[in-house]
C-alpha cells in the first residue's frame, strides 16, 4: 500500500516536471524579438518550429521598389505580441541548440498567424503543420505572396 502512494506521487511530480520543463509562460515584456521567427524569453533563445521567416537583411520588390521584408515580419511580430502574454510549448532543440517551440498570444499560435499573413513560410523540410496557411497567404496574395522574393532557405544558402 505504502509502495502504490510512492509510485503514485512520484509519477505525479515526474509528470509535473515534464509539464514545467516544456511550457514556458513569461509576459511579454521580458520578450526580446530577434526576427520573424526567432525570440527570447527568459534569456532562453527560442526558434519557432516549423515555419520559416525573411532574414533580417532580406528584401523583397514589389512595383520596383525594394522592400524590407525581413524587417517587415519582425514588425509584424512585435505588433502581434504587443504587451500580451506570450506562451511556448517546446518541441526539442535544432541543429544550432536553440529550442524550437510553437508559441502562443492570447491562444493564437504565432507561427501560423505569421504564415496565414504571408510573412512567414511552411518549413517543409521539417513539417507540414503550416502548408495550408501558407496556400491561404497565397491565394490571397497576403505579404510577401504579393511581392518577387527568394526564399529564407534560399537567401541564406547565397549569403
Amino acid at each position: 500500500m505504502f509502495s502504490n502512494k510512492i509510485k503514485v506521487f512520484l509519477l505525479t511530480s515526474i509528470c509535473l516536471i515534464f509539464v514545467f520543463v516544456t511550457y514556458l509562460d513569461l509576459k511579454s515584456n521580458k520578450v526580446k524579438i530577434v526576427d520573424g521567427d526567432t525570440i527570447y524569453l527568459k534569456n532562453e533563445k527560442i526558434r519557432f518550429s516549423g515555419i520559416d521567416t525573411p532574414e533580417i537583411k532580406q528584401t523583397c520588390n514589389k512595383n520596383n521598389e525594394t522592400i524590407k521584408c525581413g524587417i517587415q515580419a519582425k514588425e509584424l511580430l512585435i505588433n502581434k505580441i504587443g504587451n500580451n502574454k506570450v506562451k511556448c510549448i517546446k518541441n526539442g532543440l535544432d541543429k544550432y541548440n536553440r529550442i524550437l517551440a510553437e508559441c502562443f498570444v492570447n491562444n493564437q499560435s504565432l507561427s501560423k498567424y505569421l504564415v496565414r499573413e504571408g510573412y512567414a513560410f511552411a518549413y517543409r523540410k521539417y513539417s507540414t503543420k503550416y502548408v495550408q496557411d501558407e496556400d491561404y497567404a497565397k491565394k490571397n496574395k497576403k505579404g510577401m505572396w504579393a511581392m518577387t522574393f527568394e526564399y529564407p532557405w534560399d537567401y541564406r544558402r547565397k549569403n
